[in-house]
């Protein structure tokens, strides 16, 4: 029992921590923060902060570890899903379950999402972001959702088109407050891309 109630409040300190950081972003930056700044917001001694993060930067590194485990575990449980619909009749805008699960996700986690991919953001973070929707375009093996050598074009320049098409409709979505569902977002990114998309990646002919 006392074993429990320590784990609770390491998990309660962290989230603490945690909401400290993205309030700090949102207010004057990454750069300019200091561990004075978000032990003072988190209310918790610098011994304390210490005892979870080497500094800051390791701090943001665990924040964004987190996101792309969970981001990659949401794409492996939906990949079949995924197949599914491509091998549908479905119509080719039909939303890509994927991307309904990660914008849930996104969704869920919008407070986080909105810091860390807007102006004041650490850029390192959509650099991982693009590298995670990278991976999950050409992983290798059975979960590859395209194969590099049916492409009618550069992958690297296909999957940095993907991501930075993407990434930039999420952070338009999360500064518009998400009005849409992220079905709705899903479904929009779709009819936006999929048909030219498709086509490029050797998946469809003409």
């Amino acid at each position: 029992m006392h074993e429990n109630s320590t784990d609770l409040r390491v998990i309660r300190t962290k989230e603490s921590i945690q909401d400290a950081l993205v309030d700090l972003i949102e207010e004057k930056g990454f750069e300019a923060i200091t561990v004075k700044d978000i032990t003072t917001r988190a209310k918790i001694n610098r011994g304390t902060f210490y005892a979870h993060y080497q500094d800051k930067f390791d701090l943001m590194t665990k924040c964004e570890e987190e996101i792309m485990h969970e981001m990659t575990r949401i794409a492996k449980q939906n990949f079949p899903r995924l197949i599914e619909v491509l091998e549908s009749n479905l119509p080719t805008q039909a939303p890509n379950p994927i991307a309904i699960s990660t914008l849930e996700y996104i969704n869920k986690n919008s407070k986080f999402m909105k810091a860390m991919l807007g102006p004041k953001g650490h850029l390192t973070f959509q650099s991982r972001l693009k590298d995670f929707l990278w991976k999950t375009i050409f992983t290798d093996g059975p979960n590859s959702f395209i194969q590099e050598e049916k492409l009618l074009v550069p992958g690297q320049y296909l999957a940095s088109y993907i991501a930075s098409a993407h990434i930039g409709v999420i952070q338009k979505w999360l500064e518009n407050g998400m009005k849409e569902s992220p079905y709705e977002m899903a479904h929009i990114l779709s009819t936006m891309t999929v048909n030219g998309l498709v086509y490029a990646a050797g998946l469809k002919s003409k």
